[in-house]
């Protein structure tokens, strides 16, 4: 990670950054949706919101006041699941880094931070959902996480510490 670089915890009141980073995580193989959709899609707008009265948690790591990358865990309900949900009490991790410092480290960092604050929190598992062709697959495998038997289509993977 680079140096002028620092990671911080996320706040509950930092939507517009989980807004920008779930559009950018959705198109991240070119425009396929919009800002409106993130806003009025369920299945995308519960991944704007970061709420530590359920467990969830997160980092942003930015440069100067700029942030460049954030990383989340959200416990969503059985009745409003994530594209990576395997059960309630497993959190959804959702990873961003913004174009520019992509490749310098700061992915791998913040999803390192996220799975130590996992093992303090005693978190038994985190899962994700990764498309097929997403470069971050080869980043989630390096660190840990393995596809989930019978979800290897829908690109659930899974790591406990």
């Amino acid at each position: 990670m680079p140096d002028d670089v620092a990671l911080r915890e996320l706040s509950a009141t930092e939507r517009v950054l989980l807004a920008t980073a779930t559009l950018e995580n959705l198109n991240w193989c070119g425009q396929r949706f919009s800002t409106i959709d993130v806003s009025v899609r369920p299945e995308f707008f519960h991944y704007t919101i970061l709420d530590p009265h359920r467990g969830d948690f997160g980092w942003v790591a930015e440069t100067g006041t700029e942030a460049i990358g954030v990383v989340w865990a959200q416990y969503l309900p059985p009745d409003d699941p994530g594209y990576g949900f395997l059960a309630e009490d497993t959190p959804e991790v959702s990873l961003w880094v913004r174009d520019g410092w992509r490749g310098r480290g700061l992915g791998r960092a913040l999803i390192r931070r996220i799975q130590e604050d996992a093992r303090t929190r005693q978190v038994p598992r985190m899962s994700l959902s990764v498309e097929a062709d997403n470069y971050a697959r080869k980043l989630y495998r390096a660190e840990g996480f393995v596809d989930v038997p019978g979800r290897e289509t829908d690109g659930v993977m899974a790591w406990s510490p």
